[in-house]
């Protein structure tokens, strides 16, 4: 279990790293909004890689969020 802190374009980024076998999965959070996007994928393409593709659907999931309360 691991923590991590990332800021992107000034959005700050909470990851947390669970093993569990040879899967990692990565939880991304927004701490402004509480908002979380959840990952799995093979620890062999590396720590970077987990968090792109899950802050990525973290940005996704919030644009939809933004989406759909404009309406």
């Amino acid at each position: 279990l691991r923590f991590v802190t990332q800021r992107i374009t000034d959005m700050e980024i909470l990851y947390e790293f669970i093993s569990i076998g040879s899967i990692i999965r990565v939880a991304a959070v927004d701490p402004e909004t509480g908002t979380e996007a959840i990952i799995q994928g093979p620890a062999s393409v590396g720590q970077e890689t987990l968090k792109r593709n899950a802050a990525n659907k973290l940005f996704y999931i919030l644009e939809k969020e933004k989406k759909s309360k404009a309406k």
